[in-house]
């Protein structure tokens, strides 16, 4: 007998869940490198934290393929997620609307889809599960949204991610946006962000 998939619960509320998620995504977009709060108490399966799966939850349907890193596919997520959400899984990073990694396993930044300068909307957006999120240190962030600068440390994030978003920069205004979650706390890079490094 093959073995059955318990598929865990989604938002109790979904319309009311959906839209804090949803306005707090914009406000991490409009506010780059703040780290927010995803409040909402539902526990997806390993090793899909609750801020990533909320953001699913949120934003994808049935019109936005989704694409998971090895690390972050198994049976019980794709399931929560088909059964949730309702999108296509591709197994090509460009043909994502959503993509879902770990840091350390995030593919090189140019394998997303980038849009066109038609419809620079039809980019990826990357959410890259990270070990940890801090104010005050690491990266300077500078661009639409930020007064002067701000600081972010990101913890757990591959090597050469940072030269890659200058490279990503570089293509306005198609390119790819990130979305880093680390448990319930997000931080968003829209493509318009520039990242200076301490090297």
């Amino acid at each position: 007998m093959a073995d059955t998939i318990d598929i865990r619960p989604g938002f109790a509320d979904p319309v009311t869940a959906s839209q804090k998620v949803f306005r707090a995504v914009l406000d991490a977009m409009s506010r780059p490198g703040r780290i927010g709060a995803i409040d909402e108490t539902i526990e997806p399966p390993a090793p899909l934290s609750v801020g990533a799966a909320s953001l699913l939850l949120a934003l994808a349907d049935h019109d936005t393929p989704i694409w998971l890193a090895p690390e972050i596919r198994n049976p019980a997520t794709v399931a929560f997620l088909r059964f949730h959400c309702g999108s296509p899984l591709t197994d090509t990073p460009g043909d994502a609307a959503f993509a879902v990694t770990s840091g350390g396993g995030l593919p090189a930044l140019d394998r997303f889809g980038i849009g066109d300068d038609a419809w620079p909307e039809t980019s990826t957006t990357v959410i890259v599960q990270v070990d940890d999120l801090a104010d005050g240190s690491g990266i300077t962030l500078t661009g639409p949204g930020i007064e002067t600068e701000h600081r972010l440390a990101v913890t757990g994030l591959r090597d050469g991610t940072w030269s890659e978003w200058a490279a990503n920069g570089a293509l306005f205004p198609c390119g790819i946006d990130l979305v880093l979650v680390a448990d319930r706390r997000i931080a968003a890079l829209p493509r318009t962000t520039a990242v200076r490094t301490e090297d």
